[in-house]
């Protein structure tokens, strides 16, 4: 268990990251913006902050935990990738667009904090409006809601201007004297030897001359990586994490984990099962408030493959492909129809297959479309309806873009990983066995058998 200040009640999920009307509740008035830098450029994992672990990509379980504190009352994610941006919104983050400058591989998480926060600042109450401002790593998979609260805490209760998330280390730790420091010069050992005198390894906090037990050394304080704290004027003018009186919030060491490479996630994979406890659906924290209905959408846009077919392909000795699909979908289909529901079929296959079943179903259809998120944005245009009153049905990772751009994201069962992380629902049917049949249901009610 966490060190850190008791778990609060999660707040619901599908209600806005910004918590208008709670500042009272949660943080005294105080505005405690949690902010997420997530860019989509990793090299050492690719698509990493997309990464599952236990079954929800990174990005969506630092959003989780962040809306789950007491203390925060606003979560954003910056990022310049539009699945990130899309599996940030479908967890309940407000998602700030990172402009190229800062989303390099040489761009600071600072700057990135800096930008978001004067851009939500901008987008509500105003400059100078947030009183603490968080980074937190999404990159951290284990970060707890009791984390975030010690570390909020730290600075409003406990007078910090800064604070971070340490576990306790009893690591003793070595450096080659062959290898210098970044400025070039060879660093100090602290058995009073200078590295570079003499060849080979030299300890960095112990003498290696002298082995005390453990009880008999300080006790050193690993830092996590997972979130820091700072006191928004001060960080304005220092531009740095770390200024003024920094406290240290002690955490669970066996949740220190940081994913830098491929190992390190198929760690976080393995021990999820461990840290995790019951899954979202047992939690309650993650699942979306409600189905989406009538009320809530002006139109719906379907993908093909994997949402109205079960993704496979059958091709004959010449050459012709044949997909499966399912009458249950094309009755849901024809009843949003006649309930007057704008319907459009979007696929980036150039398939014959395709046009012959949006001719059946008697439903417009774009496809061999490359670019499948400016289709739909260029399509609401002309139909006069509003992306956020959109639902879109996808399965894959090229549906990702639609999911950032529409109001009701929806994967299929089966979907892929990341794709149901950044779904705002998720249907109990699998793509091809009545998925869509299952959605109409949730719009028309009643109205579907009648």
């Amino acid at each position: 268990m966490s060190t850190s200040e008791p778990a609060g009640r999660a707040s619901a999920p599908g209600t806005s990251a910004t918590a208008e009307g709670r500042d009272g509740e949660r943080a005294g008035g105080a505005r405690v913006l949690a902010v997420i830098p997530a860019r989509g450029g990793s090299k050492g994992v690719p698509a990493k902050n997309l990464a599952a672990v236990g079954g929800v990509p990174l990005v969506a379980r630092a959003v989780r935990e962040c809306r789950a504190s007491r203390l925060v009352t606003d979560v954003v994610v910056s990022t310049d990738d539009p699945g990130i941006a899309a599996a940030a919104r479908g967890a309940g983050a407000d998602v700030i667009q990172r402009p190229t400058a800062i989303a390099g591989d040489t761009a600071t998480s600072e700057a990135a904090v800096l930008h978001a926060m004067d851009a939500h600042e901008a987008e509500h109450d105003g400059p100078g409006s947030t009183r603490v401002v968080l980074l937190v790593q999404c990159t951290s998979p284990f970060i707890t809601r009791e984390d975030i609260d010690g570390v909020v805490g730290a600075i409003l209760d406990g007078g910090a201007d800064t604070a971070l998330t340490v576990a306790p280390f009893h690591g003793f730790v070595w450096r080659d004297a062959d290898e210098a420091g970044e400025d070039g010069t060879q660093a100090a050992s602290t058995d009073g030897a200078v590295a570079g005198e003499a060849s080979g390894g030299f300890g960095v906090n112990h003498d290696k001359s002298f082995r005390p037990r453990r009880q008999d050394r300080p006790q050193d304080l690993l830092e996590t990586g997972a979130a820091y704290g700072m006191r928004a004027d001060g960080f304005r003018v220092h531009k740095h994490r770390f200024f003024g009186h920094t406290a240290l919030v002690r955490t669970d060491a066996a949740r220190v984990l940081e994913i830098d490479d491929p190992h390190d996630l198929e760690r976080a994979r393995a021990l999820a099962p461990l840290l995790d406890g019951p899954g979202p659906k047992a939690r309650g924290d993650y699942l979306p408030t409600h189905l989406p209905t009538r009320d809530d959408i002006d139109a719906v846009v379907i993908d093909f493959d994997g949402t109205q077919t079960d993704d496979r392909v059958l091709i004959d000795s010449e050459g012709r492909e044949l997909v499966a699909v399912h009458r249950g979908d094309g009755l849901g289909i024809a009843a949003m129809r006649r309930a007057g529901i704008p319907l459009l079929i979007l696929s980036t296959e150039q398939n014959p297959v395709v046009a012959a079943r949006a001719r059946k179903l008697r439903v417009p259809v774009l496809h061999g479309i490359d670019r499948k998120d400016l289709a739909l944005k260029q399509w609401c245009e002309e139909q006069g309806i509003a992306p956020e009153r959109v639902l879109y049905v996808g399965n894959d990772v090229n549906d990702l873009p639609c999911f950032g751009l529409v109001g009701w994201p929806v994967a299929v069962a089966g979907a892929h990983d990341v794709v149901r992380g950044a779904a705002r629902a998720v249907t109990s049917t699998p793509g091809g066995d009545g998925a869509i049949r299952e959605i109409a249901s949730w719009i028309l009610g009643k109205e579907l058998s009648s």
